[in-house]
């Protein structure tokens, strides 16, 4: 398979879970659907050759253009990383793959968000959003109205059918 960013012959290599390294180029990595999820915590994975990937530094143009997918060869997209916004990854939409430029997959282990973490993340982002609080204030207060015209309709239906039959 050739590397999506510069081109060369990526290797497959044993990091605990077979992926492609382009070890002759960019050292950019491409994970197959779901193996990126296998890797990206600190304590996942094993090897030399995990070893060797985590140690090369981080190299990413950012004037480079869309990535074709190096299987499916339609363009990916760029994106943060769910678990470290801080990391863009280049993922393909048709078979879930996911490429990572040189030194990426270190940087998402070293920041890596638990789900409380991500959680904690959203809610700030979210709460960022100017008219947000506003927002979750009428929607309070429409429920409560909502609650109560139920209420009010279950009272009147009760007393209708008990005045038609007392």
């Amino acid at each position: 398979m050739k590397c999506p960013a510069c081109g060369k012959d990526m290797v497959r290599e044993n990091f605990g879970v077979n992926v492609d390294v382009c070890e002759n180029g960019c050292k950019g990595i491409w994970f197959d659907q779901g193996e990126l999820r296998m890797l990206d915590e600190k304590d996942e994975g094993l090897g030399a050759a995990l070893e060797a990937g985590l140690r090369s530094p981080r190299r990413n143009d950012a004037n480079r253009g869309p990535l074709n997918c190096p299987k499916c060869s339609i363009p990916m997209h760029t994106h943060g990383y769910a678990r470290d916004q801080a990391v863009n990854v280049d993922e393909c939409y048709k078979c879930g793959g996911f490429f990572l430029d040189s030194g990426e997959l270190k940087a998402i282990r070293d920041n890596y968000m638990s789900d409380a973490d991500v959680k904690v993340y959203a809610d700030q982002i979210i709460a960022s959003v100017p008219g947000y609080g506003q927002a979750v204030h009428d929607l309070e207060a429409e429920h409560r109205r909502v609650e109560s015209v139920q209420k009010f309709t279950k009272f009147m239906t009760v007393n209708y059918w008990r005045k038609k039959f007392v």
